[in-house]
């Protein structure tokens, strides 16, 4: 699969991983709807950065969102300096979510955030914990937010006062 210059967006988000970008790029191409590989390059002869043949780049679009992942090798990691932030639409989504991310050698952080098996940072945050975090009551909203891992509505609604 060669992609095109003319069908690559202009503004994309660049994800250097390793040597895993080609099942990472699956991965969440199959957590969200919308999302699909575009374009898969390899290394050719040559090229001094992996074996010919190797995966170098994946085009690949989240939600409908554009994204590249490039196989660079060790030089440098993934870190929560950068995040992909989902606003999931209701619980059930963000316990999805949550779980398949977690898998496999993930791990959770606070309020929302939580890391992948490939060392990506991801928030997974509800809409409505958004609406209540910057509502009228967000002064009752945060305390709970900040003693939670994965957000849980129905527990910020009550301390919203809400419930």
């Amino acid at each position: 699969m060669t992609m095109k210059m003319t069908e690559i967006s202009k503004v994309r988000t660049c994800l250097w991983f390793d040597d895993n970008a080609l099942a990472a790029a699956r991965f969440y191409c199959g957590l969200l709807s919308d999302s699909q590989i575009q374009s898969i390059e390899r290394y050719s002869e040559g090229q001094e950065m992996a074996e010919p043949g190797t995966v170098s780049l994946v085009e690949f679009t989240l939600a409908g969102t554009p994204y590249q992942a490039i196989n660079g090798g060790p030089h440098f990691k993934l870190d929560e300096a950068v995040s992909i932030s989902v606003a999931t639409e209701d619980q059930a989504e963000t316990d999805r979510l949550w779980e398949a991310l977690i898998a496999g050698g993930g791990a959770e952080s606070q309020c929302g955030w939580l890391k992948d098996r490939f060392g990506l940072s991801w928030q997974i945050v509800p809409r409505r914990s958004i609406e209540l975090m910057y509502g009228p009551k967000a002064a009752r909203v945060w305390p709970a937010l900040m003693q939670m891992k994965k957000i849980d509505i129905a527990a910020l609604e009550a301390a919203a006062g809400a419930a």
